[in-house]
């Protein structure tokens, strides 16, 4: 991965202890030899591909057992580690991929009620671990037209582009993120994938862009936006009708089509996305369909039914993975995609696989349809000294919703008294300053308002830079390192209870 730390790079290529290592340039190869000096051999990949042509081996067909790849966890809570994935794990994910991308584009044989009754079903665990593609229906596939800017070394990209290469697809890849908005009005797709972040900047850019443009349109376009919000909670008013009626004949569609005109659905994954976004692009006619998983799993484990997803949920697991809830609330898997164990790590793979059961970590439920949702992160409860238990994810991202400018917010409390606060800001509105204190304390405020005494927050401290991979504060998936946080700021949280204890 491009941003990772030099330093947490060569700590995973040395645990996987690698016999020859591929780089792309002179640079990163200079910084791997500071952080490694006895590294085993490096080349260049532009160097791998010059000399002599050699002629090919002939395709190697895996057994569902074999290995056919390492990935490394985003080490959110640790030490990162190798997670060994097979060829039938890679396999049974493809058919359920293909199959649900099947019913997305609605093609031929695409319309039954199992997910594994897509075109791609019937191909072998072999011959999609030997690179050979899936087999054409008799009537012709029209390409999917895909666009892709996420790098390929995460295990849901990875089994993205798998997947855009066992199918008839037309795949634009956007090399730089700052003309991603660009490069996508360039290729306009049927679907891509997406990390929550970005959708969050979509919306917040159009929603800012009508606001400055202001008059009746922009009038119109708020009040049907809160009339169909209203409208999902039940709690219709008079009047919501007219102004989504308006908004949906003159002002939504030329909002969808500047977002994406071709766009079937946006697929959004790695992290928790807020309802409210998911409800905005739903507005403007644009599903965006939830994907879960781990990369112990191969990336999956649920996938939202493009024909019946729920706001706020993941979907239902995938043909042939079982999933429950233990008794502490976290969510255990067992089926074809789970990972072997973790490389040269049998400690670690005992306390993973549990009585065929893998512990994911997450903690969720799911509905009587079947859908999933996803409530926290076991490892990531706060324990207060009063002894409640309280999962942080739910309250930062309410707290992020009634503060747009929150790059980040990060509860803390373990085994004391009560809730605080670290709110990541960034300048908003064209300005140079962050927003003062009042605006923190009042989204503090409105969303203490309701809660139970132990789930107040009680105090903040405001950071003024947003924490990134390089500072540490995030995984390369911008996942939190909440350990790392709680370090760095450990002075500033002291602080905050010393002064509420005065």
């Amino acid at each position: 991965y491009s941003r990772q730390a030099p330093a947490e790079l060569v700590g995973m290529l040395k645990d996987s202890t690698p016999s020859l290592i591929f780089s792309t340039d002179a640079e990163s190869i200079a910084q791997i030899r500071a952080h490694w000096p006895e590294t085993p051999e490096i080349t260049s990949i532009d160097e791998a591909f010059t000399g002599e042509d050699v002629p090919l081996a002939p395709p190697y067909h895996h057994a569902d057992t074999d290995p056919v790849t390492i990935i490394y966890t985003s080490g959110t809570s640790g030490e990162p580690k190798g997670v060994v994935l097979s060829a039938g794990n890679v396999a049974h994910v493809l058919r359920a991929t293909n199959a649900r991308l099947d019913r997305l584009m609605m093609l031929p044989g695409a319309s039954g009620t199992n997910a594994g009754n897509g075109a791609s079903e019937s191909v072998s665990a072999s011959k999609l671990a030997s690179g050979s593609s899936c087999p054409v229906p008799k009537q012709k596939r029209q390409a999917d037209r895909v666009f892709h800017y996420l790098p390929f070394c995460f295990a849901a990209s990875w089994i993205s582009l798998l997947t855009f290469l066992s199918r008839n697809s037309t795949v634009t890849l956007s090399m730089d993120l700052t003309k991603l908005s660009d490069e996508l009005k360039l290729a306009p797709p049927d679907y891509f994938i997406n990390v929550p972040t970005l959708l969050e900047r979509i919306r917040t850019k159009v929603e800012d862009t009508i606001a400055e443009r202001g008059g009746f349109a922009a009038k119109v376009f708020f009040r049907a936006k809160d009339a169909y919000i209203r409208g999902h909670k039940n709690e219709k008013r008079m009047f919501d009708s007219l102004y989504l009626s308006i908004a949906r004949s003159m002002i939504f569609p030329p909002v969808r089509k500047s977002v994406g005109p071709n766009l079937k659905a946006l697929i959004s994954g790695s992290a928790p996305l807020s309802v409210e976004t998911q409800l905005f692009f739903m507005m403007l006619g644009v599903p965006v369909l939830q994907v879960y998983g781990l990369t112990e799993t191969t990336a999956i484990c649920t996938m939202d039914d493009p024909r019946q997803s729920a706001p706020g949920r993941v979907g239902s697991a995938i043909p042939g993975l079982e999933m429950t809830v233990a008794e502490n609330g976290e969510i255990l898997a067992r089926g074809p995609n789970i990972f072997s164990g973790y490389w040269q790590r049998p400690g670690e793979t005992a306390k993973a696989l549990q009585d065929g059961w893998f512990h994911t970590g997450d903690q969720g439920d799911a509905d009587a349809n079947g859908n999933w949702r996803i409530t926290g992160r076991l490892k990531n409860l706060i324990i207060l000294n009063s002894g409640h238990n309280i999962a942080p994810e739910p309250l930062e991202e309410e707290i992020a919703e009634h503060l747009p400018e929150a790059k980040q917010v990060v509860l803390v409390g373990n085994q004391r008294s009560f809730l605080t606060a670290l709110v990541s800001l960034a300048p908003s509105n064209g300005s140079n300053h962050a927003p003062d204190q009042n605006r923190v304390q009042a989204a503090l405020n409105a969303v203490n308002d309701g809660l139970p005494h132990y789930k107040q927050i009680r105090a903040f401290h405001m950071v003024s830079e947003p924490f990134t991979p390089e500072s540490g504060l995030l995984t390369t998936m911008g996942k939190l390192k909440r350990d790392a946080i709680a370090a760095r700021f450990g002075a500033e949280i002291d602080r905050l209870y010393q002064k509420k204890s005065q």
